[in-house]
């Protein structure tokens, strides 16, 4: 399939790009939920390792590029790639070319959080801004947890895919929910890590919400199903039940991190309060 896919919300065009492949264990990934249950939708190989895609996303209006993440950590050699199967199938430099964009054009990196999955492009391996004319975006929360890890989150953590850009003082500290600008909101989004932010866009009447590792894939719709990888497990449940009905009643197109499949979805909710996300068709090509 070609990942590379857009839509439009409102005055926005938003573009679904892909940095590659990897592999997380399956039962960290659903944390508490039997694999009894999550192995029918997601099978896991003999390593018990799931597939996920790196999927950071392009929003561009009036002539401004904003990045929401910038890629999987790229400096890690043979056995980082092999511990987690990395695949670079797709790189997020390939998909902007195909929408006739390169990384001087980034006018904003937004960092959701600062893991190696997501922020892992930040910098490149001769310690120099990927996207040099950007300005990153990060919650101060976010910044001094990456910077003070402790034993469970310090392999989330490389220093050097956010410590040259502190040094350049190319970071954009923001606290708690923020207007980036007109009709882009960043949302804190606690749990996965205490600092996570996602993006809201509205316009025309329409919402985009990426949801950063919040629902890192579709199958993570229900609510029960928070991943072992997250700092405070009930801190995530309590955003989750805060914003799923909000995103339902507006109809919300979502993204996320880390589905291997889908670009764009759609939450819903049963009879029986159970939320599912559903596949949402792109609105235009390339």
């Amino acid at each position: 399939m070609t990942w590379v896919q857009q839509r439009r919300i409102g005055d926005f065009l938003v573009t679904s790009l892909t940095d590659g492949q990897f592999r997380l264990d399956g039962g960290a990934m659903y944390g508490t939920v039997p694999k009894v249950l999550w192995s029918r939708a997601v099978p896991a190989d003999d390593a018990n390792r799931i597939p996920l895609r790196v999927n950071p996303l392009l929003i561009q209006r009036g002539g401004e590029a904003i990045l929401v993440e910038s890629g999987l950590w790229d400096q890690g050699g043979e056995k980082f790639d092999a511990m987690y199967a990395v695949e670079r199938d797709e790189s997020v430099f390939r998909g902007l070319d195909a929408v006739g964009l390169g990384p001087d054009d980034i006018d904003v990196v937004v960092c959701t959080h600062l893991h190696f999955d997501h922020a892992g492009r930040n910098v490149t391996g001769l310690g120099e801004p990927t996207f040099p004319n950007a300005r990153y975006v990060v919650q101060a929360r976010e910044l001094h947890d990456a910077r003070h890890p402790h034993e469970r989150s310090r392999a989330s953590y490389v220093p050097a895919t956010f410590e040259p850009l502190l040094d350049a003082g190319l970071f954009a500290v923001v606290e708690g929910e923020h207007e980036l600008r007109p009709g882009v909101m960043l949302l804190p989004l606690p749990g996965h890590t205490r600092g996570m932010q996602g993006v809201v866009l509205r316009s025309g009447g329409q919402t985009l919400v990426y949801t950063a590792d919040l629902l890192p894939t579709l199958h993570h719709a229900p609510l029960p199903y928070i991943m072992g990888f997250d700092s405070e497990p009930i801190t995530t449940l309590e955003t989750r039940k805060r914003y799923f009905p909000q995103w339902v009643e507006e109809g919300a197109v979502l993204c996320t991190p880390h589905d291997p499949e889908v670009p764009f979805a759609r939450l819903t909710v049963g009879e029986r309060g159970t939320y599912r996300a559903v596949p949402d068709a792109p609105a235009v090509s390339p």
